[in-house]
């Protein structure tokens, strides 16, 4: 074959062509493998970027597959990443862990589902379940170029540490914020006016007592006029001072006086710089205090005024033991100056000086002495000392610690008061040996009923212990051992009433009582000048005894007296009216007027029994006389007493029947006695005249004889009963003493000596006489012999 130049130039052709071709393909898959390259590093390098990034992409498509990295099957706790979804959820009560609660995943997928079908976005914060991890996802619609079909591209944040750090944060703030209302509210309902001042010194904000204070409507209406609260001071305006407070960054206080609520009102203002951000401030009412202060300087000025008017010294030192102030007496007494007392002198100072002036005792080692004197200063109570010091002059000295440390020195010269006391001790002793030497017994009573002082007669004459009174016993007491020895024990009241005069009414008052031991005291209470009251008490026992004897035997006299007059009296008529009758008959027989022999008898009959009537009385008279005398002659001879009774009462047979009475002689015959019968029946005739004529008709008398006991040994009454009109006490009295039973009465005859002489007859015989009579009873007449 023949090569030909246009062959070997189209083979030439077609072998350049082909080595461009060639160099061409070399270049060009130089350059895809440079792509290709790049490709790789660029995925290599967005791979490891996917890795470090703090978000995971999750991609689901519309079936439910999904695509995601291993990273966050780790971060959900499982194995390797599934190939869906509903795969994601955590088994219930599988061994195996991780994955997402149901709940979760239901509504993981239906925000997917909406993203999907409507492109919108969502955001959701999930923690997984068991573990303390907290995922923030954000979801979008995945771009076609990373999965076309509609697939959503799910981004999953672990913010773990951050959710952490927002719950710390949030808790912080929100107590950041209950305490910024709570600071406001105080702030608010603080009573003190508060503000703050901005970095322009401007009022921003105020507290409610601020706009009070300044009468404003609001605080608005206080910031927005920047009404001050404080008035210039020395021509510097409030925020002038809270400028220089903000340039010195040092809080201020002053005291200023200000207008609040239509008064002025003192005020303590302070100024804090908060920072740079401007300048807080409050001011505080001490108008109180300033006035409480004010009233304390009065209140101190006027004690020492009044400390200076006592007789007393008074001194007193501060809590550093310095002498802050000395009344006049305390100056005196010490030779203390003024200029001591203003230069504020040290307590050891001041004793030194006083023993250099000889007001302290005379001590061997004076500074211990005085080392124990400055101890006073830590005392808890109160110490008292006496200071004898050279010249006979005694100190008392009283240490009063005070609160503050400090010590009030009071001292008290005694000196006077002892001399005083001395001569009340000589005047005490003297009065109480002057007491126990009288015979009066006395005692003391103070004002509240005690016993204060007694001398030695006062127990022995009440009878009372001597411990008792050594007790110093109430009044009552003292009434109830002295009621224990009275007769009545009731009287002891009349002693009380005595001591409650003596100490409350301030007056005398007296009584007499009687001891169980027969004896009578007479008491006075007196009051004294001193308050109490005096009880002084006398034993009369003896002058009382002579005065009863004395005055019984005036009665006895007058007695005496009335039975002479009485006698008398008596006599006169009982001798006048039978001479009377002797002498009126005798004048009618004289002149003839009984010329008829029956009426001359009648006459004669008269005269002979007034005579009879006369002679009885004169012996009745001297048979008295004769048996007061104790001349009486008494010729005894046995008699038998029913015998003798019966014969007495046979003589005054006719007077009985003639006054209509019955007559009861109970006696048993052998009732022997020795008497004279003469004397004997005149006794017993004249109780039985008087039976007879104080007994009315229809009455009765009973005459009975008994022995007095029922061995017989104690001798025989005869007892005399009617049951007449009897007599009162008074009556029986005069009848005793032979005076007329009644003088009002025509029908009552008197009874003459009868009563009386036959108690004397009957006395005569050693027996005895008892008249018992009740009026409109009777009487009953006891005659017992031995």
């Amino acid at each position: 074959m023949d090569v030909t130049p246009l062959s070997l130039v189209l083979i030439a052709l077609v072998l350049a062509a082909w080595a461009v071709g060639a160099g061409v393909v070399v270049l060009r898959a130089s350059r895809s493998a440079r792509r290709a390259k790049a490709m790789r590093t660029g995925l290599k390098r967005m791979q490891t970027l996917l890795d470090v990034a703090p978000a995971l992409p999750l991609l689901v498509r519309v079936d439910g597959r999904i695509e995601a990295p291993d990273r966050l099957a780790r971060m959900l706790g499982l194995a390797s990443m599934p190939q869906y979804l509903s795969e994601l959820a955590a088994p219930v009560g599988g061994a195996r862990g991780g994955g997402l609660a149901q709940s979760q995943l239901d509504q993981l997928w239906s925000k997917i589902q909406t993203t999907q079908k409507s492109a919108a976005p969502f955001r959701m914060a999930i923690n997984l379940p068991g573990s303390q991890r907290s995922l923030a996802l954000y979801g979008t619609l995945a771009d076609p170029q990373v999965s076309p079909g509609g697939a959503a591209l799910v981004w999953i944040f672990d913010f773990t540490e951050s959710h952490s750090e927002m719950a710390r944060l949030r808790a912080a703030a929100a107590r950041a914020t209950g305490d910024f209302a709570a600071l406001v509210g105080l702030i608010e309902a603080a009573p003190m006016p508060m503000w703050f001042r901005d970095d322009g010194l401007k009022l921003q904000l105020v507290n409610q007592a601020y706009v009070d204070a300044v009468g404003a409507p609001g605080a608005a209406e206080v910031v927005q006029g920047q009404i001050e609260l404080l008035e210039p001071e020395d021509g510097n305006a409030p925020a002038d001072i809270a400028r220089a407070t903000l340039q010195s960054q040092t809080a201020s206080e002053r005291i200023v006086a200000a207008t609040i609520h239509g008064a002025r009102r003192s005020l303590r203002v302070s100024d804090l710089p908060l920072g740079q951000e401007g300048v807080a401030g409050y001011a505080i009412d001490i108008e109180e205090q300033q006035q409480v202060a004010r009233e304390f300087r009065a209140f101190r000025d006027a004690q020492r005024a009044l400390l200076d008017q006592l007789s007393v010294g008074v001194a007193l030192f501060d809590g550093e033991e310095r002498l802050t102030f000395a009344n006049r007496p305390f100056r005196r007494l010490f030779s203390l100056t003024e200029d001591a007392v203003e230069a504020l002198t040290p307590f050891d100072r001041f004793l030194a000086e006083a023993r250099e002036r000889g007001r302290t005792p005379e001590v061997r080692d004076f500074p211990e002495w005085r080392r124990e004197r400055a101890s006073w200063f830590g005392l808890q109570a109160a110490y008292e000392e006496a200071w004898p010091l050279p010249g006979g002059t005694h100190l008392r000295v009283v240490a009063q610690p005070m609160p503050d440390g400090g010590l009030v020195l009071i001292t008290e010269d005694r000196t006077e008061s002892l001399a005083l006391s001395a001569v009340r001790d000589t005047l005490l002793r003297t009065r109480t040996a002057t007491l126990d030497s009288l015979f009066e017994a006395l005692a003391i009573f103070a004002p509240d009923g005690s016993v204060q002082l007694w001398n030695r007669s006062f127990a022995g004459t009440w009878g009372l212990n001597t411990e008792l009174l050594d007790q110093h016993p109430s009044a009552d007491e003292l009434l109830n051992a002295i009621g224990r020895n009275l007769v009545r024990p009731e009287e002891a009241s009349l002693i009380g009433a005595a001591v409650r005069a003596a100490t409350l009414d301030r007056r005398e008052k007296e009584g007499r009582v009687d001891l169980a031991d027969g004896r009578t005291l007479r008491f006075a209470g007196i009051p004294l000048p001193d308050g109490n009251g005096l009880l002084t008490v006398l034993d009369i026992t003896a002058s009382q005894k002579a005065e009863q004897a004395l005055r019984e035997r005036a009665e006895a006299l007058e007695e005496a007296d009335a039975v002479k007059a009485r006698f008398l009296a008596n006599m006169s008529y009982e001798f006048r009216t039978p001479l009377t009758t002797i002498g009126g008959y005798a004048e009618l027989l004289k002149s003839g007027a009984a010329s008829d022999p029956a009426a001359a008898s009648e006459y004669v009959d008269a005269i002979l029994s007034a005579v009879e009537r006369l002679t009885e009385q004169v012996e009745n008279v001297l048979d008295l006389s004769q048996s007061e005398a104790g001349l009486l002659p008494i010729r005894k001879e046995r008699l038998d007493l029913l015998e003798f009774l019966t014969k007495l009462v046979r003589e005054r047979e006719a007077a009985i029947i003639g006054a209509g009475l019955s007559l009861d002689l109970k006696a048993r015959r052998g009732r022997i006695i020795d008497a004279d019968p003469r004397q004997m029946g005149r006794a017993i005739g004249n109780l039985l005249d008087n039976a007879i004529n104080g007994t009315p008709s229809g009455g009765r008398i009973v005459i009975e004889i008994r022995r007095a006991s029922e061995d017989g040994s104690a001798g025989i009454e005869i007892s005399i009963t009617d049951n007449g009109r009897g007599m009162s006490a008074q009556e029986l009295a005069i009848a005793q003493g032979g005076a007329s039973r009644s003088s009002g009465e025509a029908s009552e005859r008197r009874t003459g000596l009868g009563i009386p002489l036959a108690r004397q007859l009957i006395a005569a015989h050693d027996g005895t006489l008892d008249i018992v009579s009740r009026k409109g009873t009777g009487t009953t007449a006891t005659i017992r012999l031995p």
